[in-house]
């Protein structure tokens, strides 16, 4: 088996790790943007460089995995559907609704294969807490909380092309609402902060959000993210039910200080970003991906699973700018799907 790999920079050279070293995949054809650096990547895997992307399908692949700029995603995705390649791509598909369902619908159309990056899906605190709310643990769910707080801000030319932090970073807390209770969400009431650095203002964006989501079965879900959490990368969600409750990413690493008098002592190494607090996971969804393309499981997360976790993110970018709650039905693309939840 032969991939393509286009785009070599953070999450493309971890991708590319993964591939080379798996028993099942013979090949890799790396490109980027940077040729340098894909070619660079490709020497140290023993790989091979294409100049660009058009050599990528012209030389013969039998998968492709996108981990480009976001502006890219939509078109690459839809060139391999028409040219009857799988897909694996980092998320989001488009920053839109009206790209991810063109592409999704060129996806569909072809009936090829597209895989979408929510890793969180692999790691095994979601998994485990996936599994605690499913097998009646918890008792009846009442109360969900999720939080993705960044150690440091991205870089200001990074965020008019990030699509803001609804649509980049609680993204994937919404995705694990769905995906750990197997519930929908059906409104949201969405705020957000840009009281810090000016660059969150100036690109129409907030540092801080906080969202409360209604599930289908009227559990409520809270929702906070912020790009400015000086002591460490803090990923969590709490699940309370009225038997008991759990919560994933509490560990020796979680950034957090207890001011109890018996509380547990500070982390010595608090999780510094989202490669290194889900490292295993990034190479579990490329395992999962090869084992996709040979047949040997059901898509993890399908466009479909993407695009409604772009839907929750849109609710809330209407919610905060009109200061109301926002009804999922309000948003383009429902009919949602629950085969993966």
């Amino acid at each position: 088996m032969r991939i393509g790999v286009i785009g070599t920079g953070r999450i493309g050279t971890i991708h590319a790790n993964t591939l080379s070293r798996h028993r099942d995949v013979g090949s890799l054809i790396l490109t980027d943007a940077d040729a340098t650096r894909a070619q660079e990547l490709a020497h140290r895997l023993g790989e091979t460089a294409a100049p660009g992307v058009d050599e990528i399908f012209r030389w013969g692949v039998d998968a492709v995995v996108i981990t480009t700029a976001t502006s890219a995603h939509a078109e690459l995705i839809g060139r391999a559907a028409r040219s009857g390649l799988p897909v694996f791509c980092e998320k989001p598909i488009a920053l839109d609704l009206p790209g991810t369902l063109q592409a999704i619908g060129e996806v569909e159309t072809a009936g090829t294969i597209l895989q979408m990056g929510f890793q969180r899906r692999f790691d095994a605190g979601y998994v485990g807490a996936r599994e605690a709310v499913r097998s009646g643990r918890l008792g009846r769910l009442h109360t969900v909380r999720a939080l993705t707080s960044d150690q440091e801000p991205p870089k200001a030319a990074w965020l008019p092309l990030s699509g803001g932090l609804y649509r980049d970073t609680l993204v994937h807390d919404f995705d694990m609402v769905r995906w750990v209770t197997g519930h929908e969400v059906v409104d949201v009431y969405a705020a957000g902060s840009d009281a810090g650095p000016a660059m969150f203002r100036e690109a129409g964006d907030v540092d801080t959000a906080a969202v409360v989501l209604t599930l289908d079965d009227g559990t409520l879900a809270t929702a906070t993210a912020t790009r400015l959490n000086g002591a460490g990368y803090d990923v969590r969600m709490e699940l309370a039910g009225e038997l008991d409750q759990v919560v994933v990413g509490l560990d020796d690493r979680t950034p957090i200080a207890s001011t109890e008098p018996t509380g547990p002592p500070a982390a010595d190494k608090p999780w510094s970003g989202f490669l290194e607090r889900f490292g295993p996971a990034y190479e579990a969804e490329l395992n999962a991906f090869v084992e996709l393309l040979h047949g040997e499981r059901a898509n993890p997360c399908d466009g479909r699973e993407a695009l409604q976790a772009l839907r929750i993110s849109e609710a809330c970018e209407v919610s905060r700018r009109e200061r109301r709650p926002v009804a999922l039905t309000e948003i383009a693309g429902g009919a949602a799907t629950t085969a993966s939840l």
